[in-house]
């Protein structure tokens, strides 16, 4: 499987395990990700963490291999379906904490911003480049970023497309803080684990607040936004996607 479900004294711990591209979104993944936030939706756990196999990356975004040569109909079931799973995160009843190692690109960086908190190492790396390869974020991250970091902010970074640094990233507010560490087996066990659980004895219990009041309206942008999602890049784009799944495939964080 390319999710991994374990537990970490009072955190549940849900592991992106396809570190050979990056822990890219695919469908498999999706659906295993989805089966797994309905065991902590009905666990025990104190808190959620979300992380990614290895150091490269917590999550580089969409599995390049799967958006090409798709239907129109697939390419807006393929957003509708990301934002199911991506809402059911958002939703837990308990908190839910991403520790991004590396690069959280596209998808990745929507996946961090449905969790509750985000630690960042020092090497993190985050952006949303969808614009750069004619499409714009399509799982939930118009609507997410510019409630933690403003309009403004966030506009720049989905229409530039430009890649965020960890000490930006906490300034600004896209991530709660930066933290010490590198990743152990590549399953969440960081030396950041005092972080974590301070962070999840904070709420303890159900999750209840304000938040939960903006998700219908939260719904509807996003069912505009899937109204609205492009048909497949030109050629152009085409090379451009692809040239820049290599360039992550070769880069180090």
């Amino acid at each position: 499987m390319a999710i991994h479900l374990t537990r970490i004294d009072e955190l549940a711990v849900v592991a992106l395990d396809r570190p050979e591209v990056l822990n890219a979104l695919n469908f498999e993944l999706l659906r295993d990700l989805g089966a797994a936030l309905d065991q902590v939706a009905t666990g025990d756990a104190r808190a959620l963490l979300v992380t990614g196999a290895g150091d490269r990356a917590f999550c580089a975004g969409a599995d390049v291999k799967e958006l090409m040569g798709r239907s129109l109909r697939a390419q807006r079931e393929g957003p509708a379906f990301g934002q199911a799973i991506f809402s059911r995160l958002d939703a837990l009843p308990i908190p839910s904490i991403a520790l991004i190692c590396g690069y959280a690109f596209g998808g990745g960086l929507e996946l961090a911003l449905a969790c509750t908190f985000r630690l960042a190492v020092e090497s993190a790396r985050l952006g949303l480049p969808e614009i750069k390869l004619g499409l714009i974020p399509g799982y939930g991250g118009t609507q997410r970023q510019p409630r933690l970091i403003g309009e403004a902010r966030a506009l720049e970074i989905i229409l530039t497309g430009r890649t965020v640094e960890a000490e930006e990233a906490e300034r600004i507010g896209l991530v709660n803080r930066i933290v010490k560490g590198r990743s152990d087996r590549g399953r969440g066990e960081l030396r950041a684990r005092d972080d974590r659980l301070q962070l999840a004895r904070a709420v303890p219990g159900p999750r209840r607040g304000p938040s939960r009041s903006r998700l219908p309206a939260e719904g509807r942008a996003r069912d505009r936004g899937r109204s609205q999602y492009p048909s497949l890049p030109d050629h152009r784009c085409r090379r451009r996607h692809v040239g820049l799944s290599r360039k992550l495939q070769t880069r180090g964080p």
